[in-house]
């Protein structure tokens, strides 16, 4: 029995994208994405909750981000949750991310002159990388 990996998100970035290429010449971009839901709680105050997200990209898709993506930019991202481990100094680490399989760029991109052009519902689709974004390597050497 095979199981789901999904995950649809649409949110703003908190901060502008980190992209980094691995010594195997692939481009990596990552950032955080931020998604709120709004309650009323027992007291009946409207509440609002952010929960914060770790999102990778790959290849193209990586570069597309890091051009067209700022922070406080709209964006909806597919992909699949993964959770890698190392170790470090005698301790056990763990870090939860989604790696995006589609980013579509919501909106007009912040004007910051001439340079940038302006895009609107942009959409680049991954292919994913072979065997595993980390295939081959330590994680000592991906650059995050």
């Amino acid at each position: 029995m095979s199981g789901v990996n999904k995950v649809i998100l649409l949110g703003r970035l908190g901060s502008d994208p980190d992209l980094k290429y691995l010594p195997n010449g692939t481009a990596v971009c990552k950032f955080s994405l931020a998604t709120s839901d709004s309650y009323t709680d027992s007291s009946g105050q409207k509440q609002e909750k952010t929960e914060w997200h770790k999102v990778s990209t790959w290849a193209k898709q990586a570069e597309n981000c890091a051009k067209y993506l700022t922070k406080g930019r709209q964006a909806y991202v597919e992909g699949k949750i993964e959770t890698r481990s190392w170790e470090k100094d005698g301790q056990k680490h763990y870090s939860t991310e989604i790696n995006a399989q589609s980013v579509q760029f919501i909106g007009d991109a912040p004007r910051q002159g001439a340079q940038q052009p302006q895009q609107q519902g942009y959409a680049q689709q991954q292919a994913p990388a072979p065997a595993g974004p980390y295939a081959g390597m330590a994680l000592e050497d991906i650059p995050f």
